[in-house]
């Protein structure tokens, strides 16, 4: 039970437009570290349908680290590791298309696997399976569409679905 959680808010319907991540570090099924930070997205240019789900507007990111400069610190908990979220190929698809955009090799990261908490509790018969319900359901503490808390609450999904 050793991997990274990982979830991205994007500004925009445009999947190169990360402005938000977190990342928890889960090792032997405990959380053992946790990092989050707000990202400026190309041109900081936001979408209000995005900035109506997440609350995250230019001005919050005016002054943040691009993808390109804070790449480097997340590369230490994403490269070598299984890598968990809710609903794996939007985070997988925001990761690829924002390291793409800054000319970042996604290969290069060598993630063994992907695991998606939507799918498993899919399959564990939750309906509905939003993330928001299954936390609702468990019980396990969510501010929804907070990337580190996203992140969070996905990590403990996990780990109660495999019996941690």
């Amino acid at each position: 039970m050793t991997f990274t959680a990982i979830d991205f808010e994007t500004a925009t319907g445009y999947r190169n437009s990360a402005c938000a991540i977190g990342l928890v570090r889960v090792e032997n099924g405990e959380i053992i570290d946790t990092f989050c930070s707000l990202i400026q997205p190309p041109n900081n240019e936001y979408w209000g349908g995005n900035i109506g789900v997440h609350g995250i507007r230019p001005a919050d990111t005016r002054d943040a680290p691009t993808f390109a400069e804070l790449f480097p610190r997340m590369n230490q908990w994403i490269e070598g590791r299984k890598l968990v979220a809710h609903n794996a190929s939007f985070d997988r698809s925001v990761l690829s298309k924002t390291m793409e955009h800054y000319l970042l090799d996604y290969n290069s990261l060598k993630i063994p696997q992907w695991e998606c908490t939507l799918k498993i509790y899919r399959t564990l018969g939750f309906q509905p399976c939003k993330l928001s319900d299954c936390c609702r359901r468990l019980d396990i503490e969510l501010n929804h569409h907070e990337a580190l808390s996203d992140a969070v609450a996905c990590a403990h999904l996990f780990l109660r679905a495999r019996g941690c």
